[in-house]
Protein backbone atom coordinates (compact mmCIF):
# COMPACT_ATOMS: atom_id res chain seq x y z
CA UNK A 1 0.00 0.00 0.00
CA UNK A 2 3.16 2.45 0.94
CA UNK A 3 4.56 1.14 -2.06
CA UNK A 4 2.04 2.55 -3.85
CA UNK A 5 1.03 6.05 -2.71
CA UNK A 6 5.27 6.06 -3.12
CA UNK A 7 4.72 5.36 -6.48
CA UNK A 8 1.87 7.53 -7.21
CA UNK A 9 3.91 11.10 -5.69
CA UNK A 10 6.96 10.07 -7.41
CA UNK A 11 5.87 9.25 -10.30
CA UNK A 12 3.50 13.04 -10.38
CA UNK A 13 6.59 14.39 -8.72
CA UNK A 14 9.32 13.25 -11.39
CA UNK A 15 7.94 11.29 -14.35
CA UNK A 16 4.92 13.06 -14.80
CA UNK A 17 5.79 16.37 -14.43
CA UNK A 18 2.64 18.46 -15.05
CA UNK A 19 5.36 21.83 -16.15
CA UNK A 20 7.73 20.25 -17.85
CA UNK A 21 6.50 16.82 -18.91
CA UNK A 22 2.60 17.72 -19.43
CA UNK A 23 3.68 21.23 -20.02
CA UNK A 24 0.97 22.80 -18.27
CA UNK A 25 1.18 25.95 -16.12
CA UNK A 26 3.21 27.65 -18.12
CA UNK A 27 2.29 30.97 -17.86
CA UNK A 28 3.22 31.41 -13.75
CA UNK A 29 6.17 29.06 -14.89
CA UNK A 30 7.99 31.41 -16.98
CA UNK A 31 6.43 34.22 -15.13
CA UNK A 32 7.41 34.07 -11.20
CA UNK A 33 10.71 31.63 -12.15
CA UNK A 34 12.46 35.26 -12.34
CA UNK A 35 13.16 35.71 -8.11
CA UNK A 36 14.09 32.39 -5.87
CA UNK A 37 11.35 33.76 -3.34
CA UNK A 38 8.52 34.24 -5.88
CA UNK A 39 8.97 30.94 -7.49
CA UNK A 40 9.01 29.41 -4.30
CA UNK A 41 5.89 31.19 -3.24
CA UNK A 42 4.06 30.11 -6.18
CA UNK A 43 5.03 26.91 -6.21
CA UNK A 44 3.93 26.62 -2.53
CA UNK A 45 0.49 28.10 -3.34
CA UNK A 46 -0.47 26.09 -6.10
CA UNK A 47 0.62 22.91 -4.28
CA UNK A 48 -1.39 23.89 -1.30
CA UNK A 49 -4.30 24.68 -3.69
CA UNK A 50 -4.07 21.44 -5.70
CA UNK A 51 -4.20 19.69 -3.07
CA UNK A 52 -7.43 21.45 -1.84
CA UNK A 53 -8.71 21.25 -4.94
CA UNK A 54 -8.29 17.32 -5.16
CA UNK A 55 -9.92 17.46 -1.35
CA UNK A 56 -12.68 18.92 -2.97
CA UNK A 57 -13.67 17.74 -6.24
CA UNK A 58 -12.91 14.26 -5.81
CA UNK A 59 -16.25 13.97 -3.88
CA UNK A 60 -17.99 16.04 -6.47
CA UNK A 61 -17.57 13.99 -8.99
CA UNK A 62 -18.57 11.17 -7.04
CA UNK A 63 -21.84 13.22 -6.55
CA UNK A 64 -21.95 14.32 -10.47
CA UNK A 65 -21.61 10.55 -11.26
CA UNK A 66 -24.30 9.25 -8.66
CA UNK A 67 -26.77 11.69 -10.11
CA UNK A 68 -25.98 11.28 -14.03
CA UNK A 69 -24.43 14.90 -14.30
CA UNK A 70 -21.02 14.05 -15.35
CA UNK A 71 -20.63 16.43 -18.03
CA UNK A 72 -20.77 19.17 -15.43
CA UNK A 73 -17.04 17.96 -14.05
CA UNK A 74 -15.46 21.11 -16.02
CA UNK A 75 -17.91 23.98 -14.77
CA UNK A 76 -17.50 22.69 -11.47
CA UNK A 77 -13.86 21.89 -11.16
CA UNK A 78 -13.49 25.65 -12.15
CA UNK A 79 -15.60 26.98 -9.59
CA UNK A 80 -14.30 25.33 -6.89
CA UNK A 81 -10.59 26.32 -7.77
CA UNK A 82 -11.57 29.50 -8.32
CA UNK A 83 -13.18 29.52 -4.81
CA UNK A 84 -10.41 27.77 -3.50
CA UNK A 85 -7.31 30.49 -4.73
CA UNK A 86 -9.67 33.35 -3.98
CA UNK A 87 -9.93 32.14 -0.30
CA UNK A 88 -6.12 31.54 -0.19
CA UNK A 89 -5.24 35.11 -1.71
CA UNK A 90 -7.46 36.47 0.99
CA UNK A 91 -5.70 34.62 3.47
CA UNK A 92 -2.02 35.50 2.03
CA UNK A 93 -3.22 39.38 1.61
CA UNK A 94 -3.90 39.31 5.43
CA UNK A 95 -1.43 37.22 7.03
CA UNK A 96 1.78 37.08 4.14
CA UNK A 97 1.63 40.41 2.32
CA UNK A 98 5.00 40.56 1.73
CA UNK A 99 4.32 37.15 -0.53
CA UNK A 100 0.95 38.55 -1.87
CA UNK A 101 2.84 41.54 -3.01
CA UNK A 102 5.95 39.51 -4.73
CA UNK A 103 3.10 37.29 -6.87
CA UNK A 104 1.08 40.00 -7.70
CA UNK A 105 -1.40 39.03 -10.61
CA UNK A 106 -0.27 35.61 -10.76
CA UNK A 107 -1.53 34.55 -7.68
CA UNK A 108 -4.90 35.47 -8.99
CA UNK A 109 -4.11 33.49 -12.48
CA UNK A 110 -3.91 30.27 -10.21
CA UNK A 111 -7.38 30.65 -11.06
CA UNK A 112 -6.72 29.73 -14.66
CA UNK A 113 -3.58 27.38 -13.86
CA UNK A 114 -4.52 24.19 -16.74
CA UNK A 115 -2.24 22.52 -13.92
CA UNK A 116 -4.37 22.80 -11.37
CA UNK A 117 -7.45 21.73 -13.43
CA UNK A 118 -5.76 19.04 -14.78
CA UNK A 119 -4.47 17.12 -12.04
CA UNK A 120 -7.80 17.26 -10.27
CA UNK A 121 -9.05 15.91 -14.08
CA UNK A 122 -6.30 13.60 -13.84
CA UNK A 123 -7.30 11.37 -10.75
CA UNK A 124 -10.49 11.38 -11.68
CA UNK A 125 -9.64 9.97 -15.03
CA UNK A 126 -6.60 7.69 -13.35
CA UNK A 127 -9.95 6.46 -11.28
CA UNK A 128 -7.53 6.85 -7.98
CA UNK A 129 -8.89 5.95 -4.72
CA UNK A 130 -9.70 9.49 -2.54
CA UNK A 131 -6.28 8.80 -0.43
CA UNK A 132 -4.66 8.21 -3.99
CA UNK A 133 -6.16 11.46 -5.46
CA UNK A 134 -5.20 13.40 -2.42
CA UNK A 135 -1.16 11.53 -2.46
CA UNK A 136 -1.42 12.38 -6.38
CA UNK A 137 -2.33 15.98 -6.09
CA UNK A 138 0.49 16.41 -3.66
CA UNK A 139 3.17 14.92 -5.85
CA UNK A 140 2.03 17.25 -8.92
CA UNK A 141 2.15 20.37 -6.63
CA UNK A 142 5.20 19.47 -5.26
CA UNK A 143 6.59 18.54 -9.22
CA UNK A 144 5.37 22.58 -9.72
CA UNK A 145 7.62 23.95 -7.05
CA UNK A 146 10.75 21.53 -8.24
CA UNK A 147 9.81 23.08 -11.39
CA UNK A 148 9.95 26.56 -10.35
CA UNK A 149 12.68 26.17 -8.20
CA UNK A 150 14.83 24.47 -9.91
CA UNK A 151 13.93 27.39 -13.67
CA UNK A 152 14.83 30.12 -10.88
CA UNK A 153 18.25 28.82 -10.45
CA UNK A 154 18.64 28.05 -14.13
CA UNK A 155 16.85 31.24 -15.28
CA UNK A 156 19.41 33.42 -12.55
CA UNK A 157 22.53 31.39 -14.35
CA UNK A 158 21.73 32.19 -17.93
CA UNK A 159 21.33 35.90 -16.97
CA UNK A 160 24.64 36.30 -15.36
CA UNK A 161 25.96 34.32 -18.57
CA UNK A 162 24.90 37.33 -20.66
CA UNK A 163 23.94 35.48 -23.39
CA UNK A 164 23.93 37.26 -26.93
CA UNK A 165 21.61 40.22 -27.51
CA UNK A 166 19.47 38.22 -30.51
CA UNK A 167 18.92 35.22 -27.51
CA UNK A 168 18.70 37.75 -24.18
CA UNK A 169 14.64 37.95 -22.56
CA UNK A 170 12.05 35.90 -23.55
CA UNK A 171 14.31 33.70 -26.35
CA UNK A 172 16.96 32.55 -23.99
CA UNK A 173 13.97 31.75 -20.77
CA UNK A 174 12.49 29.16 -23.60
CA UNK A 175 15.39 27.84 -24.63
CA UNK A 176 16.39 26.92 -20.85
CA UNK A 177 12.96 26.18 -20.72
CA UNK A 178 13.06 23.31 -23.28
CA UNK A 179 16.76 21.78 -21.96
CA UNK A 180 15.31 21.61 -18.47
CA UNK A 181 12.56 19.83 -19.55
CA UNK A 182 14.81 16.61 -21.84
CA UNK A 183 16.32 16.52 -18.08
CA UNK A 184 13.17 15.19 -16.86
CA UNK A 185 12.82 12.69 -19.88
CA UNK A 186 15.70 10.67 -18.03
CA UNK A 187 13.56 9.96 -15.11
CA UNK A 188 11.10 7.94 -17.39
CA UNK A 189 11.01 4.33 -16.34
CA UNK A 190 12.76 4.91 -12.98
CA UNK A 191 9.79 5.26 -10.87
CA UNK A 192 8.73 1.61 -12.35
CA UNK A 193 12.00 0.34 -11.59
CA UNK A 194 12.27 1.75 -8.04
CA UNK A 195 8.32 0.63 -6.92
CA UNK A 196 7.55 -2.17 -9.67
CA UNK A 197 4.68 -0.57 -10.89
Amino acid sequence: MMAQYASILFSMILVNNFVLVKFLGICPFLGVSKKFDSAVGMGAAVTLVMVLAIAVTWPIQQLLVAWGLEYLQTIAFILVIATLVQLLEMALKRYVPALHASLGVFLPLITTNCAVLGVAILVVDEGYTYPEALVAGLGAGLGFLLAMTIFSGVRRRVEEAEPPEVFRGMPITLIAAAITAMSFMGFSGVIDHLFGA
